[in-house]
């Protein structure tokens, strides 16, 4: 097993939500499947994702300054699979017949979605074979409520069956 076969293996074993990410490249809208995503800061709100500079969407997102993040739902699997570039139609090139409309910024949303946040890059840093995107929370939105979040696992989806609330243990924040 390689160090990068070993690496993943390793890394799989943090659970993530699934997120799209996307932008527009002229009038035509891109996304990716994205896991490297996190909050950053709460004032101001400032969120990253990071993305292979191999990717075909890391240029425009360089050239444009902006990028929306779509929180999946857990009933968006196809749409995570297609973004990812897996082999199923309609393809990535047909922003995989995703229903979407422009947010308030004017980036394209994916219908569905359990939120969106529509950013400005404020900061670039490099990592490895990808770059680390600061952006600017400019517009956000929750979509849907109640539903249940597309979750990653040991290179699987996950759904959540049952779930209970427990309350926080430990020192409270403040």
């Amino acid at each position: 097993m390689t160090e990068i076969e070993r690496f993943r293996e390793v890394m799989g074993h943090f659970a993530t939500s699934v997120t799209v990410v996307t932008a527009l490249d002229g009038e035509a809208p891109q996304g990716i499947t994205v896991n490297a995503f996190a909050p950053v800061s709460l004032e101001p709100p400032l969120v990253m994702v990071a993305l292979d500079r191999r990717r075909f969407i890391h240029p425009t997102i360089r050239a444009t300054g902006r990028y929306a993040v779509n929180i999946l739902s857990e009933d968006q699997q196809a749409l995570s699979d297609c973004f990812a570039h897996a082999p199923v139609k309609p393809s990535r090139e047909e922003f995989c017949g995703a229903a979407w409309h422009p947010g308030s910024t004017g980036l394209p949303l994916i219908d569905g979605s359990i939120a969106t946040l529509e950013c400005t890059v404020v900061e670039t840093f490099p990592a490895g074979d990808h770059d680390m995107f600061i952006g600017r929370v400019d517009a956000l939105a929750p979509h849907r409520e109640g539903v249940a979040p597309l979750l990653y696992f040991m290179r699987h989806y996950l759904r959540v069956e049952e779930s209970s609330v427990s309350p926080l243990e430990g020192k409270p924040e403040g």
